[in-house]
């Protein structure tokens, strides 16, 4: 990992990672995502860190938030839901994690300047993926065939696509992982958000080791400073905005919050270019 960014004194980091952690999480908590997306403006922008310092920092505090939320859902895990589904979540771990090996490959041999080009356009993406799940109508059955061969195929393109975009945004991935398990397979809403973080374990972990491999973790402060206060703020986040589930609608707070990682996206990323 480069030399740590010298324009928030040592001090003030880990207070600004964890404040900025704990609202996120809460708004990600509310929709039932980890709110990744949204903490890798923090990093890049407000806490001045470059494109490939952030997006591993970004990948760590993921791993810290799924393992939590593992922990905490540990009595809700079905293994009912496991095996109804188990072939969705085989198909889609395969392609996420092999995704998530040759991401990493990528992020390293193309410089800062387009990696931040394919960080503005991920965001885009994920911020109008938000914004079109406020209006897509909730029915229950996937829309998928009932072949067993297509099924299985389809998961490991879904999951290439989901692995890729994991080790470049530094996410679990719950906001692509989630509208394909309700969409594509049909999998009740309660089961996606478990299932989800079934798939993003490995994913994430695979991104981690890949980066450390690499050398990104070479400097231990940024990891102290900075991911280990944004997992703390992230986890009591994660548990308040569960606490408050239910307060807000879901579609209109996904709706804003699609605008608002749009807008944050081209601020630090499109502006701050060059």
């Amino acid at each position: 990992m480069d030399a740590q960014p010298e324009a928030i004194t040592s001090y003030r980091r880990p207070a600004i990672a964890f404040l900025s952690a704990v609202p996120i999480a809460i708004l990600g908590g509310l929709i039932g995502v980890g709110g990744a997306e949204f903490r890798l403006p923090v990093l890049a922008g407000l806490l001045r860190y470059s494109a490939k310092q952030a997006v591993p920092l970004n990948l760590t505090v993921s791993l810290i938030t799924i393992l939590s939320a593992l922990i905490m859902r540990s009595r809700a895990l079905s293994p009912d839901a496991l095996i109804e589904h188990g072939e969705a979540v085989a198909s889609l771990t395969l392609g996420a994690v092999i995704a998530a090996f040759g991401g990493t490959a990528v992020a390293r041999r193309i410089n800062e300047q387009q990696f931040r080009r394919v960080i503005l356009i991920l965001l885009l993406s994920i911020g109008l993926l938000l914004i079109a799940e406020a209006f897509l109508p909730y029915s229950g059955d996937g829309f998928l065939p009932a072949s067993r061969l297509v099924r299985a195929g389809m998961g490991v393109l879904f999951g290439l696509a989901i692995g890729l975009v994991s080790s470049l945004l530094g996410v679990a991935g719950g906001e692509l992982i989630i509208p394909t398990l309700l969409f594509a397979y049909g999998v009740d809403i309660r089961s996606a958000g478990t299932l989800s973080l079934a798939i993003s374990l490995p994913t994430v972990l695979t991104g981690v080791i890949r980066y450390t491999a690499q050398g990104a973790f070479a400097q231990r402060r940024p990891l102290l400073e900075t991911a280990a206060p944004m997992g703390a703020g992230s986890i009591l986040g994660a548990v308040l905005g569960a606490l408050l589930a239910g307060l807000a609608p879901q579609a209109l707070l996904k709706g804003i919050l699609g605008v608002v990682l749009i807008y944050s996206a081209v601020r630090v990323f499109l502006h701050r270019q060059g």
